[in-house]
């Protein structure tokens, strides 16, 4: 493998072409885990950036891609419909809640908050009422993409530096309550004062549920998600919920808004709706939202992807449907859970850890002092596991797949990596 090359010419993720960063040259995985081209196994914590949750070279996932490419693996949706895509739209439908209905397919999850985002400005539109502001979270993350961008914490976010080219949106303080600790009603306080102020002005709330995921991996209260479903209701305002990293089992419910027994008016969901095989996202919304946008001046929906609902992806989607029908996801991500609850209190007696904390398929140890990457990543390897951290925030978020051993395996390279002060900064 050329990395010569790749270190000269190929920009990744959120890296310099100045410094860049090690890369380790992955030939092939295999259930939860990837290989490198010397033959070492890294066990996989990150699921791949939180999709891969059934795993690597998973038999069915294979069947289907393998057995869609040899009929038909890109056609334009425009005009035209196939069989994968409507399968996927009744899978998608049959697990959300009831009054989501319509279902916008896309390309990727950023693209997916676009589609949101839009579907909110035409509702107003519609209506005969111009309100171009959004209401959302500090400390919350949507996505790469402008609109995306423009809903993510400006101040605390990696996107800061865009913040005089973004549409300037209303951020509220996020709720201080976790999700195991006592509910303060003083962490809806500064919401609701937003929306009382700015009520008429905003077209949708947007926020991640429950777990707020690379903003700071923060897990709060149900409560709060509660109250805010109550505001937007009493104001009249649309709730937009962002469950691209928290959808389809990842927190301990298929979707994150059931710990709080509420429903939005526009969902957007995926990472794991292919079970990180294929890019794909899909947008739900009410029928009354749907109609309402429709009947506005343009006469439909003024968005189109060129792979929207790209019959490959839509096929891989649907076999991941069928993994999670039958169930075992639950049992998975239960166990993870309590091996996490297990094992992360003991690592928070360190004097590096500020913080630990988990739900479902998530454990997140925060440290005192940001990582050095090149290092920690280094020590991880060394390992034999694949954890990839950001800033102070050392996460997990494995396949549902994965054993207790490759767990404790993961949680003690964790353990030693903290006692190496050359891994931080």
């Amino acid at each position: 493998m050329d990395l010569a090359f790749d270190r000269r010419h190929i920009w990744h993720p959120y890296t310099s072409t100045l410094t860049p960063l090690t890369c380790y040259p992955i030939e092939r995985a295999e259930g939860v885990c990837l290989y490198l081209d010397d033959g070492r196994a890294l066990i996989d914590g990150m699921s791949s950036w939180w999709a891969a949750i059934h795993g690597y070279n998973h038999p069915h996932l294979n069947q289907a891609a393998h057995q869609q490419i040899d009929q038909v693996a890109h056609v334009m949706f425009g005009g035209i419909t196939h069989q994968p895509a409507i399968d996927l739209c009744k899978h998608l439908i049959a697990m959300t809640a009831e009054p989501l209905q319509h279902v916008f397919l896309a390309d990727s999850g950023s693209v997916a908050v676009e589609v949101s985002l839009k579907m909110a400005l035409q509702y107003w539109h519609a209506k005969g009422e111009s309100r171009s502001q959004f209401l959302t979270l500090r400390d919350g993350y949507h996505g790469d993409t402008f609109a995306a961008m423009s809903v993510t914490d400006p101040d605390n976010s990696m996107h800061s530096l865009y913040k005089g080219f973004l549409p300037q949106h209303l951020f509220a303080d996020s709720p201080k309550s976790g999700f195991w600790q006592e509910w303060d009603e003083r962490d809806l306080d500064d919401f609701t004062a937003k929306l009382t102020l700015h009520h008429q002005d905003i077209a949708a709330v947007i926020l991640e549920p429950i777990v707020q995921g690379a903003g700071g991996m923060r897990m709060y209260h149900p409560a709060f998600l509660q109250g805010v479903r109550r505001l937007c209701d009493e104001f009249g305002v649309l709730l937009i919920l962002d469950e691209i990293a928290t959808g389809f089992g990842r927190t301990g419910k298929l979707f994150a808004y059931e710990h709080a027994h509420i429903e939005p008016d526009i969902l957007c969901l995926g990472k794991a709706l292919t079970g990180g095989y294929m890019t794909l996202s899909a947008t739900l919304t009410t029928s009354h939202v749907a109609n309402t946008v429709c009947g506005g001046e343009a006469g439909c929906f003024m968005h189109g992807p060129t792979f929207m609902g790209n019959p490959l992806a839509c096929a891989v989607a649907n076999a991941s449907m069928e993994i999670l029908a039958k169930g075992e996801w639950q049992d998975q991500a239960q166990a993870i859970e309590a091996q996490f609850a297990k094992r992360l209190p003991q690592l928070a007696e360190h004097p590096y850890v500020t913080d630990v904390r988990w739900l479902g398929a998530i454990g997140v140890v925060e440290t005192a002092h940001p990582v050095n990457m090149e290092n920690i990543q280094a020590h991880f390897v060394e390992q034999g596991v694949w954890i990839r951290p950001f800033g102070k925030l050392i996460y997990l978020m494995p396949p549902f797949i994965s054993q207790p051993e490759h767990i404790e395996k993961l949680v003690k390279a964790i353990e030693t990596a903290l006692n190496k002060p050359e891994c931080f900064q």
